[in-house]
């Protein structure tokens, strides 16, 4: 189990501490996505932000464990709020929500699990 445990939050720190920096810098993608869910462009570093503060978080919780648990969970309310963005439109383009969706589930899962809460 803990080979899981440390390797489902690696892998979710590292998506979304991607996805954080291209939110961050600027990068079209993100604005574009933003612009398509109707959300306000002055969000985007926000979100950035949130999802920054996801990965690390991730990662903070092999040291301070609850920690991690509760960064696991914003990470799956911050996806469910993105669900809600899509659907909001219209966008059936869901793969990548589901692919940030499903790690940030996992990484709850395996946090829960890991230490019993």
């Amino acid at each position: 189990m803990f080979a899981a445990y440390v390797t489902v939050t690696i892998l979710g720190s590292v998506l979304n501490g991607i996805a954080a920096v291209t939110y961050l810098i600027g990068h079209d993608y993100p604005k574009a996505q933003a612009d398509m869910k109707r959300v306000p462009r002055s969000w985007v570093p926000v979100l950035g932000t949130l999802l920054a503060a996801g990965a690390l978080g991730l990662l903070a919780g092999f040291a301070v464990p609850l920690l991690g648990t509760l960064a696991a969970a914003g990470l799956v309310l911050y996806f469910v709020g993105a669900l809600l963005a899509h659907l909001r439109v219209g966008s059936r383009q869901l793969v990548g929500w589901s692919v940030f969706f499903g790690t940030a589930v996992a990484a709850l899962v395996v946090h829960l699990a890991q230490h019993r809460w």
